[in-house]
């Protein structure tokens, strides 16, 4: 039983806004959105990312749309220190895309994070100080003048650094740490004294962020905060009101989207919330709400699998299965009477009807995706799910996007043949459908050679009936073998599994893969005893069967056209 609450922190009485706003008000367009993955989130990773991580992230990032981008903590590591000069003097940094950079309001700190920046087009600089009784009197032993002269002295030391490197445009912003525990007039006074001591006017704005640094109290108290400062600060004109909910209570969506119809103008977060203890406000799902309410985002999230892999890959934690949008079963249904809604309101739509279907808030293929209906695959199905009859019968562990997708074939076959489907049945099926493609291309042999530090290939097919030798290059045999065939195909995820043990062990490689250009992906199995031999079987595999997907939907447009 867990004992009586002892609240370590102690939020202010709630505003007393008798005449608030929000709660009458709509959202009817995006914030300016800044990504803090490359710092806030990166700091609470087991292992935060290299170099070559941290580019590509930020690579992304720029390709999705974002346009403030915080980057790093400079002053904290050689390691963010050089990964922002990596970015500017590699010309990594778009001309509409700013960078930000985070220090705290301590004199030799500030002074290394601006000689971080030398040569930057544009930048903005964030200083912090904690505000909340608890830091003034426990952590600094300062009372509020001292707290607030530390804030003006580090923003008074950006200022004349800043105006000694005209060649950079400078923003400043200023976040009065732990914001929701401060005393509202006095979070006031502090921001009123940063935006004096910086001589912010309409055309040189200050960011003042107001973060929710431990989320302690519900969405409404926060927004009613929010409108508070909104309607109480000195220079309102000269500031951009921004807000970074944390979610230790799990509403840091809610309270973002509050705060935003409370005045906030821009939103600090991450993709999928990662960030210190339960994480920040989560972009991914907070800007596809958006989305589903009809307004744009500004933030392209149509190929939201390429997304969540790179975050995977970069991040090395999984983004969940019913994870808002993003997650591999969203989009699946397992429920019968679901599934129903589901194929009624698909079939009833025409053309560019809106988007009404059941249970579906936005169109899957919006996404890149596409909308699966499972039957037979949780742990109520037959011996254990098909996932577990493949493992434990044949030693074949598939990855859950295969699974999924292998799912939705094994339920076409019940609806045609009925009755349950035995484990030999299943590998019979598996194989048919996987390892046994008729197609286009049809694996003989390879060779692989290299040449001047890449993997060269030298691959025999046989198309048509006709035997053909082709040559490409990669960094690997895979992209070796796609750049032998020539196909506009990249693949999305690759996986091995050994089967077996000893002599008589094979490989199973498994590739999803996409057709540039074209909504949705599939899976090519390949088994062999040399996995290098499995992983081009598998692609071919994969290959053979997007050509035939293609081919079947090109004949049901004409069918359905009347061609």
């Amino acid at each position: 039983m867990l004992k009586t609450p002892q609240t370590k922190y102690h939020p202010e009485p709630p505003v007393q806004l008798t005449d608030r706003r929000w709660p009458d008000r709509v959202l009817t367009q995006a914030p300016r959105w800044m990504s803090t993955d490359l710092r806030d989130g990166n700091q609470a990773l087991f292992e935060p990312m290299d170099g070559e991580h941290k580019l590509a992230m930020f690579r992304m990032l720029c390709q999705i749309g974002f346009k403030d981008i915080e980057v790093a903590f400079p002053a904290a590591s050689q390691t963010d220190f050089d990964f922002v000069r990596t970015l500017i003097e590699g010309g990594h940094i778009p001309d509409d895309v700013t960078i930000e950079v985070l220090t705290q309001a301590r004199p030799h700190l500030i002074a290394r994070t601006i000689e971080s920046l030398a040569g930057c087009r544009r930048a903005i600089i964030h200083i912090y100080n904690a505000t909340s009784p608890a830091f003034r009197e426990r952590v600094f032993g300062m009372d509020r003048d001292q707290v607030v002269a530390m804030a003006v002295t580090a923003v008074q030391q950006v200022r004349a650094l800043c105006d000694a490197h005209p060649e950079t445009e400078w923003t400043l912003e200023y976040s009065p740490e732990t914001f929701t525990a401060t005393e509202l007039d006095f979070a006031r006074d502090i921001c009123d004294a940063v935006t004096a001591a910086w001589g912010a006017t309409p055309s040189r704005k200050v960011i003042l962020n107001l973060p929710a640094t431990v989320e302690i109290t519900t969405p409404n108290v926060y927004a009613d905060r929010i409108e508070w400062m909104d309607r109480h600060l000195a220079r309102r004109d000269s500031v951009i009101l921004s807000v970074h909910p944390h979610n230790d209570r799990g509403c840091a969506v809610a309270a973002a989207e509050l705060a935003l119809l409370a005045g906030a103008e821009r939103v600090e977060g991450c993709l999928f919330g990662h960030g210190e203890r339960t994480g920040n406000v989560d972009l991914v799902t907070l800007a596809m709400n958006f989305y589903a309410q009809g307004i744009d985002p500004q933030l392209d999230f149509s190929d939201m699998d390429r997304v969540r892999r790179m975050v995977e890959t970069c991040t090395q934690l999984p983004v969940h299965p019913r994870h808002p949008y993003a997650g591999d079963l969203v989009f699946t249904a397992f429920s019968g009477s679901h599934q129903d809604a589901i194929k009624k309101g698909m079939a009833a739509r025409q053309g560019e009807d809106p988007w009404e279907v059941p249970y579906l808030p936005v169109d899957p293929a919006d996404l890149g995706r596409s909308y699966d209906s499972i039957i037979r695959v949780n742990s109520q199905s037959g011996k254990g799910g098909i996932a577990y009859l493949l493992e434990s019968h044949y030693g074949l562990v598939i990855p859950r996007r295969l699974q999924i997708e292998f799912s939705g074939i094994v339920q076409q076959y019940t609806d045609a043949n009925g009755g349950e489907v035995t484990a030999e049945g299943l590998w019979r099926l598996f194989s048919q459908t996987y390892l046994d493609v008729p197609g286009a291309y049809r694996y003989i042999r390879h060779e692989l050679f290299e040449h001047r530090g890449a993997q060269g290939i030298r691959l025999t097919v046989e198309r048509d009936g006709q035997s053909q030798t082709l040559a490409g290059m990669g960094n690997g045999p895979i992209a070796a073998a796609l750049d032998a065939l020539g196909l506009p195909v990249h693949v999305l995820n690759y996986e091995e599994r050994a089967m077996g043990q000893g002599a008589g062990a094979h490989a199973a490689a498994m590739v999803e893969l996409a057709w540039e250009g074209r909504p949705g992906s599939l899976h090519g199995v390949g088994l062999d005893a040399n996995i290098v031999t499995a992983s081009i079987r598998a692609v071919l595999s994969g290959i053979n069967r997007l050509m035939a997907a293609q081919a079947w939907q090109e004949q049901a447009v004409a069918l359905s056209s009347g061609d």
